[in-house]
């Protein structure tokens, strides 16, 4: 079953919203991520333009990359996807049924970003 959440980028951001609106919401907290990491773009250009250029930056939530891994291979939360489609200025667009890869452009080392908690080390 899909479970996709979209929101263009040409939406503004949402104004008192309530912690549960924000959070345990059905999107589960992307939406909140993805604004963030909007305003994050506005704040840090330098960081904006790394994550344009393909890098994939320690933010907020497990998924960024510091410097390349022995295997070449982590996982990363639909979280740090969210902050990161806002801090390039792209549309949220995330099924959290599915997961999502993607290659570091600075290290060469591919996130694979999931929902499922036992794969990304918190649980």
């Amino acid at each position: 079953m899909e479970q996709r959440v979209f929101r263009s980028r040409g939406v503004p951001e949402r104004v008192g919203a309530s912690y549960d609106e924000r959070w345990t919401g059905s999107d589960r907290g992307l939406i909140t991520c993805w604004e963030v990491g909007r305003r994050l773009s506005k704040e840090k250009p330098g960081l904006a333009k790394r994550a344009r250029n393909g890098e994939l930056p320690p933010l907020g939530w497990k998924g960024g990359v510091e410097r390349d891994t022995k295997n070449k291979k982590k996982y990363g939360t639909h979280l740090y996807l969210a902050q990161w489609q806002g801090l390039r200025g792209e549309d949220l667009d995330i099924d959290m049924s599915t997961e999502t890869e993607l290659v570091c452009s600075k290290t060469g080392v591919k996130v694979t970003y999931t929902g499922d908690v036992k794969k990304y080390g918190i649980a």
